[in-house]
């Protein structure tokens, strides 16, 4: 982005504004240069989604001191049920409706006609981020007179100091000062460098998986004709369903959407892949058709004309657990389970010669979290045993010694592991393991006879959230559960998984927070030439150095490993990989 100024507020009702447009004799780096020893103050800096301007000055080679106080980060925390722009945020808690940029457009710019460009508050949507931000129209800002964007700009900055004060109150009587503080705020520079540096794309590499999706896709659409016995399209579910349960009959009452199509969503196809060969073909197209449109054919989109490299978005809250989102483009949902989705990450390369790529990995992090919110005995002495928890488990559950256990009792258990985290019925495991309900059944209860202490988990934890409304993280953070008293049984079930899981997944999405936090300051004390680039859920990505590569892992390894003490002394483990692009490392 192109600054045109930077306004201040110090007071309330007062503002101030540095213009640095094309009729100003100052430019925005004669500004910055002189602004910088107030951005690199120890002086708290307020703002509403501080992460878009902190990237800006970044791009401008000026970075930004904390501490930080985001207006937009902490109405999420205090109030996320509500919408976190400025503009509403004003109206709502001081009863002032702000001027809208596109209605100062409106009124100095008519003559212009439409007009297109940046605003800043195409970015203030950390709630519901715009999927086709490329395609909205936007305003050109350079069209506005200076005097006039200065009293925006400066109404901007005082109304967010006055919100500032407002929400203060609230972030300790929510109890939630210590997550904003610890956490969230102290991340949002680790984000902003992250963005800005990006990760390398090796674009020809993309192409040449793009061409063999591309035969795959085909192949399979043959296939799939072929047993339909004649001509459909593919991509509608209506003719779909007619060819998969009206003609060829698959099941004998097939379920129906509320419009009265047959269903057709990936859960209904999975349950049914082993019934016909053209299910488990249409499971496989769908996928690589997908990967086709979403990643190979988008990625070489994003890459950045000025560094060559792919940056995404992150934005902090908008989950209810905490856990960090990706989007424009989206790089934490690139499937690594499947063959075709782990190929896309081999078009993701170090920088230069001079670097390597390093995965760090959290080992069953969310299992770990499991044994210490449970205090499950049984689950905690096997991972402070550093037994496989998954054949652990299956030799309890399947009554065997933990050196017979076969892969098939493995894979059982580790769905069983995964799926109690998520709060699975019987009636899910079956589906997922193709099996009857009964025995699905069977093995839940007689995993909740072997660890009784995750079982009382899940039962104390849904009656905590029908009592407060919602659950805590080991942390602190509390994650608002709707619905939980809900008189319809389906929306109440649904409430009930996301109260066991949000704990467990919300503890999770903090430990790795605040390793990233945790790490980004090793990489500067440390005057590092490597680089945090990449954060998926539990793994961070960097540009290893060649001439760290010795000593720095090791470290890293012990800033993730101790970024959070989990109860009952349960260790965390950290596995890491290098390799030149990302699927060799990981």
């Amino acid at each position: 982005c192109d600054i045109l100024g930077i306004a201040f507020a110090t007071t309330a009702h007062e503002g101030y504004f540095v213009d640095t447009g094309a009729e100003s004799q100052l430019t925005p780096q004669m500004a910055l240069d002189k602004l910088r020893v107030i951005f690199q103050s120890k002086q708290q800096k307020l703002g509403h989604n501080l992460k878009f301007d902190l990237s800006v000055l970044l791009a401008n080679d000026c970075e930004v001191n904390g501490p930080f106080f985001d207006t937009m980060l902490v109405h999420a925390i205090v109030s996320p049920e509500q919408r976190h722009s400025m503009n509403q945020i004003s109206e709502s808690l001081l009863g002032y409706s702000p001027v809208k940029l596109e209605d100062l457009a409106q009124k100095e710019v008519k003559a212009e006609g439409e007009l297109f460009g940046l605003d800043n508050e195409v970015a203030e949507t950390e709630k519901k981020p715009a999927k086709k931000r490329g395609k909205k129209k936007q305003i050109n800002m350079t069209l506005i007179p200076a005097s006039d964007l200065a009293e925006y700009a400066a109404e901007d900055a005082d109304v967010t100091l006055q919100i500032a004060d407002k929400l203060r109150p609230f972030l300790d009587d929510c109890e939630q000062l210590s997550v904003y503080q610890d956490i969230e705020a102290p991340l949002l520079p680790i984000l902003t460098a992250i963005e800005n540096e990006g990760i390398a794309m090796d674009v020809r590499a993309l192409k040449d998986i793009g061409d063999t999706l591309a035969k795959r896709i085909s192949n399979l659409s043959q296939q799939i004709t072929a047993a339909a016995g004649r001509e459909f399209n593919l991509n509608s579910p209506k003719q779909l369903g007619e060819i998969l349960f009206g003609e060829m009959q698959l099941v004998e009452k097939p379920k129906k959407t509320k419009t009265g199509q047959f269903k057709t969503d990936e859960q209904t196809l999975v349950g049914l892949a082993a019934k016909h060969p053209i299910v488990a073909n249409i499971l496989d197209y769908r996928e690589a058709s997908k990967l086709k449109s979403t990643y190979v054919d988008a990625l070489p989109t994003h890459v950045s004309s000025r560094t060559g490299r792919v940056h995404t978005h992150f934005h902090q809250l908008m989950t209810s657990t905490g856990r960090l989102a990706s989007n424009d483009p989206n790089l934490q949902n690139i499937p690594v389970r499947s063959e075709a989705g782990r190929e896309i990450r081999k078009a993701f390369v170090p920088r230069d010669a001079d670097h390597t790529l390093l995965a760090a990995d959290y080992s069953q992090v969310e299992l770990r979290v499991m044994a210490a919110l449970s205090g499950d005995e049984s689950m905690i002495q096997a991972i402070k045993n550093e037994l496989d928890i998954h054949s652990a488990t299956a030799a309890k559950v399947f009554n065997t010694s933990i050196d017979e256990v076969t892969s098939e009792m493995r894979r059982s258990a580790k769905m069983v592991n995964f799926g109690i985290i998520y709060g699975i019925s019987a009636f899910g495991l079956s589906q997922r393991l193709g099996i009857g309900r009964s025995e699905a059944s069977e093995i839940i209860q007689t995993y909740f006879k072997q660890y009784p202490g995750i079982k009382s988990y899940m039962d104390n934890t849904i009656e905590s959230a029908k009592r407060d409304g919602y659950v805590s993280t080991l942390s602190g953070r509390k994650c608002w559960i709707r619905n939980i008293d809900s008189q319809n049984g389906t929306i109440r079930s649904g409430a009930e998984r996301a109260a066991i899981n949000a704990p467990v997944q919300g503890s999770a999405a903090d430990m790795i927070k605040i390793a990233m936090i945790k790490v980004g300051q090793l990489l500067t004390q440390e005057k590092a030439k490597s680089k945090l680039i990449l954060q998926v859920h539990d793994e961070l990505l960097f540009d290893l150095h060649l001439s760290e590569q010795e000593i720095l892992p090791a470290k890293i390894i012990e800033q993730m490993e101790t970024a959070m003490a989990l109860p009952y002394d349960i260790p965390c483990k950290v596995d890491t990989g290098t390799g030149s692009n990302w699927l060799q490392a990981h």
